[in-house]
């Protein structure tokens, strides 16, 4: 395989710097039954082996390699794929389901965590500290791991790669990664232009294939480091027993099933389009979409009427359409989990305001109330666009409701109260806490991750500390 895109459509293996491997498993477009998106290798654990010993070899001469030009090569990677904007945002449609304009976010957002990471090559690591011995000094500084496993979830399928490799490549690691079954393009997209920046070979292996043969054997593999997960939280809990066994790092980004607490001070119609934005938006295949609203009685009417309101104005459909405002369901599985969470909270007693319906893999958004506060539709994530509101009596039990799961990703609040707004964010159990924002989304340079059954609370992703994970940290005395 070259890195021209004349098939835009073809994934392969990237090993030892060769692309290889039979593309044999058809990823078919959810917006268009019958329609190959693209086509991908069904890797064996052979591959991955061989993957492993590239990175293995590839490792040193790499982190020997000064940071500012591992930083050089991310830098130039991003320009590499802002010139292939167009391609790669309507593959990435094709792919995984979402509109244009998001997809096109996306790469973006890859291209600016390549130039964030890149950028850092330059900045000064490590500290100065002063000694309590005399003639001493004392500095830090970070070392690379060895060769770190990623394994990536198909509904940010270039972002999310993007966001675990750049850390992973700027700290001197050498690379394994293994990309969601049903968009494998997206994260071949992002390996080629790595590939074409000038990264040497062997320093960044991508391996296609099921996550239960590959994810598994790469977990296995004791010449892994480090390994980074983003996916449900059952399999990152398994991945994480088998790690820790071997006391190998592990970083998990999992699942998550995000409050929102509107109190009768805020806005009726800009809480609405906050929880629009967050529980709508991408399909609700979000891990910090927002799923479960509380509301306060005095706004808690008027709120139903304007996020119903909102929610009639999605239009589901085909991502390429100028007409679409909402991607479809990224698979018939997604769709059937969508599809049975509202069916089974209907025949528990709720009410369904708008959406609940499907034509093809379009689903309507959602809105659902009458629903009590241990129903599944309220503490199982569901991973699309349906929102239950509840109402609550006051502040302190909407508080009280947020933090009663089991996740704790992102937690946000509508208020017009300073008093209120602050109370919240010191109390709410999340790792990322919003005032009068929506749910989803987070700036690039900021720490990510949850508590509880969203994270191991350890590692956190983006920003400055996405290093540490990749890296350990040494302790230098020097005499003089």
């Amino acid at each position: 395989m070259t890195s021209t895109l004349e098939a835009t459509a073809i994934a392969q293996n990237l090993i030892g710097g060769e692309w290889t491997g039979t593309s044999d498993f058809e990823r078919m477009n959810p917006a268009r039954p019958g329609q190959v998106a693209s086509v991908a290798p069904s890797s064996t654990v052979e591959t991955l082996t061989n993957a492993i010993g590239a990175a293995s070899a590839a490792q040193g001469k790499w982190a020997a390699l000064s940071m500012p030009a591992r930083g050089a090569i991310l830098m130039a990677a991003g320009e590499i794929l802002r010139g292939r904007l167009g391609i790669v945002a309507a593959d990435l449609v094709r792919e995984e389901g979402k509109t244009l304009a998001e997809a096109t976010g996306e790469v973006n957002r890859a291209i600016d965590v390549l130039r964030f990471f890149g950028s850092l090559g330059w900045a000064a690591s490590g500290d100065v500290l002063p000694s309590g011995l005399p003639g001493t000094s004392i500095h830090t500084r970070r070392e690379p791991l060895g060769v770190a496993g990623l394994i990536t979830p198909w509904n940010f399928p270039i972002a999310i790669p993007a966001w675990k490799l750049a850390p992973a490549l700027l700290a001197g690691d050498s690379v394994v990664l293994k990309p969601a079954e049903l968009t494998p393009m997206s994260a071949t997209h992002l390996a080629m232009a790595l590939m074409d920046a000038g990264l040497p070979e062997g320093v960044l292996n991508v391996v296609h294939g099921k996550g239960r043969v590959i994810g598994e054997a790469l977990a296995d593999d004791r010449r892994i480091a480090a390994l980074s997960f983003t996916g449900s939280t059952n399999v990152g809990l398994g991945l994480h027993r088998t790690l820790s066994e071997r006391r190998a790092r592990v970083q998990l980004e999992m699942g998550g099933k995000n409050g929102v607490l509107v109190l009768d001070d805020a806005s009726p119609r800009t809480a609405a389009r906050v929880i629009a934005a967050g529980g709508f938006g991408l399909t609700g295949q979000a891990c910090t979409a927002t799923s479960r609203v509380y509301a306060t009685p005095g706004i808690f009417p008027a709120l139903l009427d304007e996020l119903s309101g909102l929610a009639r104005n999605y239009v589901p459909g085909d991502g390429l359409d100028p007409a679409t405002t909402m991607g479809v369901v990224v698979s018939e599985q997604q769709l059937a989990a969508d599809i049975a969470a509202v069916e089974g909270a209907t025949r528990r007693g709720a009410r369904v305001l708008q959406g609940g319906r499907s034509n093809g893999q379009a689903f309507e958004a959602t809105v659902i109330t009458n629903v009590s506060n241990d129903d599944p539709v309220v503490t199982d994530e569901i991973f699309g666009p349906v929102v239950a509101v509840l109402e609550v009596p006051d502040y302190e039990e909407g508080l009280a409701q947020i933090n009663n799961s089991s996740y704790g990703l992102t937690a946000g609040i509508c208020t017009d109260s300073l008093a209120r707004s602050t109370d919240f964010t010191q109390r709410a159990q999340a790792g990322v806490v919003k005032v009068n924002r929506p749910t989803a989304g987070l700036d690039l340079n900021v720490p990510f991750g949850g508590i509880g059954d969203s994270s191991t609370n350890t590692f956190r992703e983006q920003g400055h500390s996405a290093l540490e994970f990749f890296s350990w940290g040494k302790t230098i005395y020097t005499g003089v």
